[in-house]
């Protein structure tokens, strides 16, 4: 079976050709809803999605026709995305992402119809400065969390952890159900703490390339006693009055931000965390390292921890949507293994 999936972000859309399962080409541009955003239009987003679309079928030789499925997640099903999906209530697992996605047919972008998979929400009514912390949503990243679930063969409740440009913190129950949510801008944070503050000079606008475990538990450490704020200015001082090389500044700033990321794990009312959660931990290298340490070090819990490889992480977004596709029974069984 030819599917190809497509995963829009806030910045990046990507679209892939699946052959019986199989990644075959793949195509990439640096447009999100965001560009719909800031231009108030989507034909930027219309453009980039026919163009990665008939770039991955390029690359494998194939046409149009030639395509049985098309699936899309993430930001694209937003309001700002190419057709609004309205979010499932938490608690939503893979049979209740299947019954909630929906054909849309947009011979703007490809001839046949897409199929697009709702994003999910947690269960907060009347949101108010009373409640609003235990309120978060998510698209994208409840496809990524089936796909890890589906990868990992895993059993028991569980806590994901997704670092990027946003944290996302999914947890999961025994029924292997999303049942809420947490969101940090951990991410765009430290991007715009590295290259847009007074401490570019201090790290050279870099982030670290390897994982200096003393550095990254001395920024943390700042941050939960003085403050992030305290802890960013800390580094210009290390590098002012030390002998501290770049990686070192560098992991000691990570260690700051990241510092939020744990609070967050440990006392936002968003997710359900208990002492004998497992924690699955995906990512870039870096942050996996940096985060796997960090709860570690910080021992506030006794489960089991599960630092994701780059074989199981790899192409989330698309085996994640083949797989909750085939629940709908869009796709054959031995199509999404």
């Amino acid at each position: 079976m030819n599917i190809v999936t497509i995963d829009t972000g806030t910045t990046n859309t990507r679209s892939s050709l699946w052959i019986d399962g199989q990644l075959k080409a793949q195509a990439h541009a640096e447009v999100g809803v965001r560009d719909t955003a800031i231009n108030g239009s989507n034909a930027a987003l219309k453009q980039a999605v026919r163009d990665t679309v008939n770039g991955a079928l390029s690359q494998a030789g194939f046409a149009e026709e030639q395509v049985d499925l098309m699936l899309a997640s993430g930001m694209i099903t937003s309001n700002v995305g190419l057709s609004e999906i309205p979010h499932l209530p938490a608690p939503a697992g893979l049979q209740e992402l299947a019954q909630g996605m929906q054909s849309v047919v947009m011979r703007e972008v490809f001839p046949q119809p897409v199929w697009f998979i709702p994003g999910v929400r947690n269960s907060v009514d009347k949101v108010g400065l009373h409640n609003h912390e235990a309120m978060d949503m998510m698209r994208g990243e409840e496809t990524e969390a089936m796909a890890l679930l589906a990868r990992l063969k895993l059993q028991g409740s569980a806590m994901i952890i997704l670092p990027g440009s946003h944290t996302k913190l999914v947890s999961i129950d025994n029924e292997q159900r999303i049942v809420g949510c947490a969101t940090s801008i951990a991410g765009e944070l430290l991007q715009a703490i590295t290259q847009h503050t007074l401490l570019k000079k201090s790290v050279e606008g870099e982030f670290a390339s390897e994982l200096h475990p003393e550095m990254l538990l001395a920024g943390a450490a700042a941050a939960q006693r003085t403050g992030l704020a305290r802890a960013c200015f800390s580094v210009r001082i290390l590098d002012l009055f030390t002998e501290s090389q770049l990686n070192e500044k560098a992991n000691f700033l990570l260690g700051a931000v990241l510092s939020g990321d744990l609070l967050t794990l440990k006392n936002s009312s968003a997710i359900r965390m208990r002492p004998d959660t497992s924690i699955i931990i995906s990512g870039k290298p870096m942050l996996r390292q940096a985060l796997a340490l960090l709860i570690k070090e910080n021992g506030f819990f006794y489960g089991k921890q599960i630092v994701v490889n780059d074989e199981d992480q790899d192409n989330l977004a698309g085996f994640g949507a083949i797989t909750i596709a085939a629940a709908r029974g869009l796709v054959p069984q031995a199509a999404a293994q």
